[in-house]
Parts: structure tokens; sequence; C-alpha cells
């Protein structure tokens, strides 16, 4: 393999083991709500972001008109707010293991989006890899509700968590697809600078959280609970936001975007890992199954179709 391609590979599996953290913040801070994890993490995105774009501002908004910006406004509510809200309230509910493998399926629904599109491969030759992803999804919410937590949260709360997850999933989806076509109508920004401008947006976004995640019922947090929300806000904006974007916008220059869709896989094994390790288990037989199921039903799918695969490559977490 060229070394061009290997470095393309390691800047994929390194964007995925940042993104994977995602999944397990909210295991780190119980105490934080929904809203309040999603404020922290994008109010620190926005920083940073806005740190980053500052210099060339101009020049990245130059082309911009209002209807660029009310797409970037919807872009960041779909694929960051909305997102992360529904993730945070399914990786409670319904745990680390069975959220990253729902929405793990984002490249499987994207191409599921696109069957219409003129390039998109006959529905016939997708219908075993879709088979095999919904029988993924199956036995998460059948292992998710066996599970002594799941009793422990209660059999409703741990379905309106997957329900949560499934919700994560489509808007994850939305945004892919949304963020693909808003950068090819606005093709003087790159692809770079659509995602600062789009944390930006978000991180104002997240300003209109902060009342309602202070309003928010709950007990009040000692100084140890604030310095694990604000480390991990930080680290997860940090990491995921913009070194995780880095790393993906890098590794799409040095791979062909049919390779590069499969490099979102390492994000579901990542969260895995993270999740079996902070609750210090092994995977069930099940759990094990239906990764192997998923990453077999989403290798197979992006390599069936490559405009699907086109599609995923042009979005960010």
């Amino acid at each position: 393999m060229p070394r061009a391609r290997l470095l393309g590979v390691a800047c994929g599996v390194g964007s995925g083991a940042l993104w994977g953290l995602v999944f397990l913040a909210p295991k780190l801070v119980p105490e934080a709500s929904p809203m309040a994890m999603a404020a922290g993490r994008y109010l620190a995105y926005g920083l940073l972001a806005l740190m980053l774009v500052l210099p060339r501002w101009k020049a990245a908004t130059a082309a911009l008109d209002a209807a660029a910006w009310r797409g970037l406004v919807w872009l960041s509510l779909a694929g960051n707010i909305v997102y992360f809200c529904l993730l945070v309230v399914g990786v409670h509910l319904a745990g680390v293991a069975a959220s990253a493998l729902i929405v793990g399926m984002v490249p499987v629904a994207v191409i599921l989006w696109g069957l219409r599109d003129p390039q998109a491969v006959p529905v016939g030759t997708l219908i075993l890899p879709l088979l095999l992803a919904a029988g993924a999804v199956g036995l998460i919410g059948w292992d998710a509700l066996q599970r002594p937590d799941a009793h422990a949260v209660g059999v409703w709360e741990a379905i309106i968590g997957l329900a949560c997850a499934l919700g994560a999933l489509v808007a994850w989806s939305v945004y892919a697809i949304g963020n693909a076509r808003w950068l090819a109508r606005n093709d003087r920004v790159s692809a770079q600078d659509g995602s600062l401008l789009t944390g930006v947006v978000t991180g104002a976004l997240a300003i209109l959280l902060v009342p309602v995640a202070l309003l928010a019922p709950g007990q009040a947090w000692d100084g140890e609970v604030w310095r694990r929300f604000l480390m991990v806000s930080a680290a997860v904006a940090l990491g995921a936001s913009i070194l995780g974007n880095a790393l993906w916008n890098r590794a799409s220059q040095l791979m062909p975007l049919t390779m590069l869709g499969q490099m979102i896989v390492f994000e579901t094994l990542f969260a895995l890992v993270y999740g079996f390790v902070y609750e210090g288990r092994w995977p069930s037989g099940i759990e094990g199954l239906a990764i192997v199921m998923m990453v077999v039903s989403v290798i197979w799918c992006v390599r069936a179709h490559r405009p699907a695969a086109v599609l995923v490559a042009e979005g960010d977490r």
C-alpha cells in the first residue's frame, strides 16, 4: 500500500478514535442533562472554531448570502444540537454499545436516502446488506432490553433510549446529506471553512441552551462535577469537533471516497471499546454478533454505492 494511502488510513482511524469519545462523554458526567452537555460542548466548539476562522473571516464569509446562513443554522441544529441531545439520552438509557451500533448505521441510512438518485445502484443489489443491518438493529434492541441495567432504568426508559439513538441516526444522516448539498451550492466555500462556520453558528445556538440547562430540575453541582463537566466539554470540543474533523479532512485528501466511507466504521468500533472498558466488561455474544453484522453491512453498502460514500465523506461530527 502506498505511503500516502497508509497515512490516509491512519488519519481515518485517528478521527474515528476521537469521534468515539462523544459516546463516552455522557457517562463521564452523568449529572449533566442532555441540554447541559450540548451547551458545554458546543459553546467550547464555537469558541475554538471562531478563533480558527477569525483571521480569514471576510474571505470565508464573502460568498455567503442569507439563504446560505439559514442553511448553516439548519445544519447546526440537525447535525450538532439535536443529534447530540438525542445521543446523550440514548447513551444514558440504552447504553453506549446500543447507541454506538445504531448511530454507526449512518452510511447505510445515507444510501437508503439516495436510492432515487440517478447514480444509485438497483435496490436488489442492496437487499442482503440492508437485511443484515436491520437484523443487527433488531439484535441490539433486544439485547439492550435484556440487560440487567435495562431493568434498573425501566423497560420503557430503555425503549425511549433506543428511540433516541434512532433519532440521532436520522438527525446525523439528514445532516450528512444536507451538508453535502450545502457545500455543492456554496462551492466557493472550502469544506474546512464550512465546518468551522458551522461550529461558529452552533456555538451561537448553544448560548440559547444555557438558560434551559440552568433551569432544568436536578441537584446542585459541587466543584467536582463542574470540573468534570468543563474538562469533558473542552476535551470533546477540541478532540472530536476540531482535531477529529481535521484528521478526517486529511484522510479525504489521501484516500479514494469508496475507501473513505468505510472509515466511518472506526468511530463505532472505538466507541464500543471505550464503552466496554468503562463498564469493565466484554461484549456479550449478541453484541458481538451485532457488531460483526453492522460492520459487514456498512462495508457492503459503501462498496456497492460510491455516491453514498461521497455524501458521508463530506459530513462532520
